[in-house]
């Protein structure tokens, strides 16, 4: 009989009941198990089907949360192959030596992490030792993220391997002498081991989707063979705060990136105190990746708990463990025997009566150490799972104790983040938990010692042996010798010399022409990864869709509404395109990944992303920051650049500062080019540098930044002046002189020199022709293609005057006599131009966009900031005023005679 009261399908789902007394008898079972053994029992049985549900592939919502228990039972657990007493051996010398690095280099205030590695050491040794492939093979081998601060651990296996010494590990975090370790995993600083930057936090985990999603598309593309390639992640529990970190996890879900692994380091701390002091982190995230649609797989507890979990026949000791939050787990941590009985296993009959089956020996070891990231054998069964799972990406949820084997005072401490040294008597005692041969003897004047057991040890040959089946040192960077990219035809570079006559380009579009060009190249361009977030149409681009594809791993499964178009909307799974969506985050993972595939996957590709300018540097800086450090190479590309070049989007798409930012990264190459053949000219040559034959002393690991803009104006020709291409790549370049302009000053006319980059460059062209009919002052017209570029210059040859070098400044030489006082101009605020100020001898002065933007027509934009035509008129007037070779009272009348 249906119980009244009970909830009738029809309230729960739209579907008609075809069987309501077969409903009525599975609701009925549930009340009586219910009654007769409990919500506990009944929620256990409910889980159980749920979980058979899922495995039989019946579609059903997915569980988001198990029992805060391992995924994988002891009795399922596969034996470790290989040697587990020397890999025991193997990991307590690399905690020794990273304690001992980090203890050694406090003496010089230079700070590193403890607590990080001792926590995670067998979640990296497993890996060495079984599942991490190395890069000397036909493949390109794994790809290791790092966690940052575990990165002393790191170095101490590097040490023991033999491919580090004493005197390097005594430079870590002191590399100015040019034989010291970086803090944390820096390619650029130590190229040969480090392949991915991994701190700030957020970026790798973010990176590593991307990457794996990377190696798929090389070989749905057809250029490399990536199947062997297994992307690893190391994470802190903590980490996983940063929105970067959880942002792509969809995607990895969606596009089934089972070459792709999280290993989270659950030791429930991060900087200053617990993860979820209140909650429980590692059930948060288990719920956050099924969600997305990853398989999960816990590993919380060593084999000490084995013998408590036979004990729960009732189930008590999984529901406490559900309920005790972080911040009590890491109490236990530094609680003796009773206080666990008390509070752990006192407030429940039933796990009053096990308790008394447990000696305090036993409980300590159990709250104290017993983890699952602890154990090689839990270790290893996770890995395993994860790499044979298919359809989906793997999380590792691994439970440690931050701090653990660094004694007392670190374990699972608050402060254990900020402590960067152990004292002699806390060493020792490490010393004889880790059974390390380390005489007393051996710390010399109070200096803890490095530990090698010896370059033919059993430890060392083991460690060396395994490397070598799995392919060679780890981790580790390669640069395989790759032929130098042919440059492509001339003629799609050329094509732009001839200017667009009476048709209005805007430079973005002719960016994207040349691009398309370019695409066609049979030699190069199969290599261009077009990278766009999902305004592809803004840019002009929508002409690549049919021709070049969209890449989706599922190719097109539907038949697109535009089909019937010429430029319809079309997916490939050996798409070109990466069109990402609303991501400029997940745009510059993709970005990295391409660009350093010339060392990861020894393919150079040649990525350009194009993205709204304002949104590029300001929202994904830190990324540019990790590409550089990556030591990626490829075209960044800021369009609808400009504070006042965007009619109507106001103030937070007005970019009046990327190209500040830009200036500050030591990787970036930033040009404001005015004309297409800029585009095209510094294209060709950043071809050259980055994947052609690179001038001597030409550093090839550089990136570079375009702003370009979507204002439709006619392209010149490209004028005939010496050495022009020098310029344009140099940054600056005289277009022309009143005279080549056509204009007829006076005889004997004060004369001004007039600098512009960008879209700026038609305001100040306009401002000669006023300047010379209405004024009577001739002016020259410059192109500066590179502020940023000039002052690097300025700042070399500056650096050489110290050496006792003579050289001149670029931006020195092109100006040197110029007649007749400076006056410069961009669409960006006046610290742009500003940079070079000081290295030009003529007076100087600038016009900028400075202030907040705001939305109105262009013109009326450039009045309100000063910039436009008009602006520069009185400007350039009241320069020549000041140096008394126009009457004063001219600035006045061309104020009023503008309306300014």
């Amino acid at each position: 009989m249906t119980d009244p009261n009970a909830i009738q399908p029809s309230e729960l789902d739209q579907l008609p009941d075809r069987d309501p007394e077969e409903t009525a008898e599975w609701q009925a079972s549930l009340d009586a198990v219910t009654k007769a053994a409990g919500p506990h029992r009944a929620a256990y049985l409910m889980r159980r089907t749920l979980e058979r549900a899922e495995g039989a592939g019946i579609a059903l919502p997915k569980l988001l949360e198990t029992d805060y228990v391992n995924s994988i039972p002891t009795s399922a657990e596969p034996a470790v192959p290989g040697d587990e007493a020397l890999e025991q051996r193997i990991t307590a010398w690399n905690r020794w030596n990273a304690a001992a690095m980090v203890t050694r280099g406090s003496k010089y205030g230079v700070g590193g992490h403890i607590a990080t590695f001792a926590s995670a050491a067998w979640l990296y040794e497993t890996g060495f030792n079984h599942f991490f492939k190395g890069k000397e093979t036909d493949g390109s081998g794994d790809q290791l993220y790092i966690q940052g601060h575990a990165s002393p651990g790191i170095y101490a296996r590097a040490f023991l391997d033999g491919r580090l010494n004493e005197e390097q590990l005594d430079n870590f975090r002191r590399e100015a002498g040019g034989n010291g370790l970086p803090s944390y995993p820096h390619p650029r600083r130590l190229p040969w081991l480090w392949e991915f930057p991994t701190v700030s936090m957020g970026l790798g985990p973010l990176s590593a989707i991307y990457q794996a999603r990377f190696n798929r598309y090389l070989a749905n593309r057809g250029i490399k063979d990536t199947a062997g390639s297994h992307v690893w992640a190391f994470l802190g529990d903590g980490e996983m705060d940063e929105p970067e970190s959880t942002a792509a996890l969809a995607l990895a879900a969606r596009e089934e990136l089972d070459n792709l692994t999280f290993v989270i380091n659950c030791n429930l701390q991060r900087l200053d105190g617990p993860v979820r002091a209140n909650f429980k982190i590692v059930q948060e995230l288990e719920a956050q990746f099924r969600g997305a649609g990853w398989n999960v797989v816990k590993t919380l507890w060593g084999t000490a708990w084995d013998e408590l979990f036979q004990l729960d026949t009732t189930g008590a000791l999984v529901r406490r463990l559900r309920q005790v939050p972080d911040a009590q787990i890491q109490t236990y941590q530094t609680r003796d025997a009773a206080y666990i009985r008390q509070d752990f296993f006192g407030g429940d009959p039933a796990l009053v009566e096990m308790a008394k089956l447990l000696s305090d020996d036993k409980i300590l070891e159990c709250f104290h150490l017993s983890r699952g990231g602890h154990e090689a054998r839990k270790v290893f069964a996770a890995y395993k799972a994860a790499v044979e799972h298919k359809g989906a990406p793997t999380v590792i949820l691994a439970q440690t104790v931050k701090g653990h084997t660094l004694g007392e005072g670190f374990a699972s401490k608050n402060a254990n983040h900020q402590m960067k040294k152990l004292s002699v008597d806390e060493f020792k005692n490490m010393r004889d938990l880790l059974e390390l041969p380390i005489k007393d003897s051996d710390f010399v004047d109070g200096v803890v010692p490095y530990g090698h057991p010896g370059a033919d040890s059993p430890e060392v040959r083991y460690l060396q042996e395994r490397r070598a089946a799995l392919g060679g040192p780890a981790p580790a960077r390669r640069v395989h010798p790759v032929a130098p990219l042919p440059a492509p035809a001339e003629k799609a570079f050329a094509s732009f010399d001839k200017g667009s006559g009476s048709q209005n380009v805007a430079t973005t579009m002719a960016f994207v022409r040349l691009v398309k060009d370019l695409v066609r190249d049979k030699e190069t361009g199969k290599r261009w990864v077009p990278i766009v977030p999902d305004e592809a149409r803004t840019f002009g681009m929508e002409s690549l869709f049919p021709s070049l594809g969209i890449y989706s791993p599922k190719g097109q499964t539907y038949e697109p509404v535009d089909r019937d178009q010429l430029m319809y909307y079309k997916e490939a799974k050996n798409g070109q395109i990466l069109n990402e969506g609303i991501t400029e985050a997940g745009s510059m993972a993709d970005f990295i990944a391409a660009s350093t595939s010339y060392a990861t996957h020894g393919e150079a590709m040649i990525p350009f992303y194009i993205f709204y300018s304002m949104f590029g540097w300001q929202r994904t800086a830190d990324q540019m920051w990790q590409l550089g450090d990556q030591l990626g190479r490829g075209f960044l590309v800021g369009a609808t650049a400009g504070r006042t070049t965007l009619t109507g989007e106001g103030l937070q798409h007005a970019d009046g500062h990327s190209p500040v930012i830009a200036a500050t990264n030591p990787a970036a190459l930033s040009y404001d080019p005015a004309f297409a053949y800029e585009v095209a000219t510094i294209v060709k040559d950043g071809l050259r540098r980055m994947y052609g034959e690179a001038a001597p002393g030409e550093d090839q690991n550089v990136f570079y930044y375009l702003t370009v803009y979507n204002e439709p104006m006619p392209q010149p020709a490209k004028p005939s002046v010496d050495r022009i291409d020098e310029g344009i790549v140099k940054g600056l370049y005289r277009f022309n002189t009143a005279e080549s302009a056509g204009i007829t000053p006076p005889a004997n006319a004060p004369r001004i020199q007039l600098l512009g980059s960008g879209t700026a460059i038609h305001w100040a062209l306009k401002a000669q022709a006023l300047l010379a009919e209405e004024w009577g002052v001739a002016a020259d017209v410059w192109s500066a293609t590179s502020w940023s570029e000039l002052r690097r210059d300025a700042l070399e040859a500056d650096e050489a005057l110290l050496r006792g070098e003579e050289r001149v400044p670029f931006v020195r030489q092109a100006l040197q006599g110029a007649e007749g006082p400076v006056l410069a101009v961009s669409d960006y605020m006046r610290q742009v131009p500003d940079q070079i100020a000081q290295w030009v001898e003529q007076d100087w002065s600038s016009l900028g966009a400075d202030g907040f933007g705001l939305s109105d027509t262009r013109e009326a934009a450039r009045r309100h900031f000063g910039v436009d035509a008009e602006s520069i008129v009185v400007a350039a007037l009241a320069q020549l005023a000041g140096r008394g070779e126009v009457k004063a009272a001219s600035v006045k009348e061309a104020r009023e005679k503008y309306g300014l």
